[in-house]
């Protein structure tokens, strides 16, 4: 890097360096973030303690210092995450100061530069103002499109355009958005990706009409719980960003959205609530550090794609209702650590689309996964089909038996019943009257 020549970027490099390794290591002792559910739990049972002081403590004394410690330790990690993040700032644009060969006090030129940014400034500032202008004349304004303008400021005067239905911001410079946005109450689609943004005001829960919000590509570490207010939407790209949790009650309220982008993130966990999305149709969660799904994944009847691909060495299971998702056509769980998938895989008819790279595979065998999804639906269903058989000649037997229940359960019913529904079909597909060669999508690139 030529500017390392340069005593003043060699200096901050260093400190910046000190500081990354530093907060890293304050964060690896602190060990693993808890979990976003039991943070918001512990806070409000704190919460509620504290606003009963005097009266009848009805939670015990050691289980509050434990939800206390919980929080403690949650806002430890976000102090220290800070920290990280203004130093790792830092060091990027140090970074990019030593593969310029700039000197970071370098005088030179400055003057020039400032000169130049003064009249884009002003340049962008003239249509800002041309179109809060338009506004003011009572003119109709629907939409207003701002993109790549290196816009570092957004007017408190934007959240009152009355009648805005489009605003994209898109690719600029902004840090932060007015709470004034609240106001647009017309607003349908926002578009705020590729910006600085470090947070969301809470005042983006009054945008009740909004059907599309786009923030993708800045610098989020959470999302605001009133973003569950906005009961409207259908589409929520929070991508590329650094969130470490979604809001616990977002699947709750969201139950309209469509379309969930929250891929190349730091997520953990998904909050349960997100089972509730009925109407969820694509939710890619690639390139996070998921350790796992929620239990009642299936309920997401509507699902249809779905990606959990480059979790890597943290998802190692799929809950047993992963079998539920009976509208699924694609599904990419490639480079995680999954061993097998559910004995109840094979009830998955309408996967069309199936990329099982680098998994530690044992169940469906390798062979069976190379010759495609159909072979591996296949596979999964005879071995589900073996399963109940098996239960049921259990059962029987052990109806049979002086000690046993008179009645099966009610399991066993359900399990006969389907094992009645699905033979027909089998028979039908084991004999190949729906085999297809190899599928064609193991052969390219999900």
């Amino acid at each position: 890097m030529p500017g390392l020549r340069h005593p003043s970027v060699l200096r901050a490099m260093t400190r910046a360096v000190a500081d990354v390794s530093a907060a890293r290591s304050a964060l690896q002792v602190l060990g693993p973030r808890p979990d976003h559910e039991l943070v918001d739990s512990s806070r409000a049972i704190v919460a509620a303690t504290d606003a009963e002081a005097g009266g009848s403590r009805r939670v015990p004394e050691g289980d509050l210092e434990a939800c206390r410690a919980v929080v403690r330790l949650e806002e430890t990690h976000d102090a220290y995450e800070a920290l990280l993040q203004e130093a790792e700032g830092r060091l990027e644009a140090v970074y990019r100061s030593a593969m310029e060969g700039k000197d970071l006090e370098e005088p030179d030129g400055r003057d020039e530069s400032a000169a130049a940014a003064a009249g884009d400034d002003a340049a962008v500032q003239e249509e800002v103002i041309a179109v809060l202008r338009q506004a003011e004349e009572g003119k109709p304004v629907e939409s207003v499109r701002l993109v790549d303008r290196q816009l570092r400021h957004l007017p408190e005067a934007f959240g009152r355009i009355q009648g805005l239905r489009v605003l994209d911001v898109s690719r600029n410079q902004l840090e932060v958005i007015p709470d004034a946005i609240g106001g647009l109450d017309h607003l349908e689609e926002l578009r705020l990706a590729s910006n600085a943004l470090i947070s969301l005001p809470d005042s983006i829960g009054l945008l009740l009409n909004l059907r599309i919000l786009n923030v993708g590509s800045n610098r989020l570490r959470s999302l605001p719980d009133s973003i569950s207010k906005c009961r409207s939407l259908i589409e929520l790209d929070a991508s590329y960003n650094g969130l470490a949790y979604l809001p616990t009650n977002i699947g709750y309220e969201l139950v309209n959205l469509r379309k969930l982008w929250v891929h190349m993130n730091k997520l953990r966990s998904l909050p349960s609530s997100i089972c509730e999305m009925r109407s969820l149709y694509l939710l890619d969660a690639h390139f996070n550090e998921l350790c796992g799904l929620p239990s009642a994944i299936g309920k997401l009847s509507s699902l249809e794609i779905l990606n959990l691909s480059s979790n890597f060495s943290d998802l190692k299971d799929l809950p047993a209702s992963f079998g539920d998702l009976l509208n699924l056509r694609e599904l990419d769980l490639s480079n995680n650590q999954i061993h097998a998938l559910p004995d109840n895989f094979g009830r998955l008819d309408k996967l069309e689309k199936l990329n099982l790279e680098q998994n530690p595979l044992s169940m469906p065998p390798m062979e069976i996964v190379n010759k495609g999804v159909d072979a591996v639906k296949e596979y999964m269903l005879q071995r589900w089909l073996d399963i109940l058989l098996e239960e049921e000649r259990k059962s029987i037997a052990a109806a049979e038996s002086p000690q046993a229940p008179t009645t099966p359960s009610a399991w066993l019913a359900r399990s006969v019943s389907w094992v009645s529904d699905v033979s027909g079909s089998l028979v039908g597909y084991l004999s190949g009257e729906n085999k297809t060669e190899k599928d064609a999508y193991l052969d390219q690139q999900y």
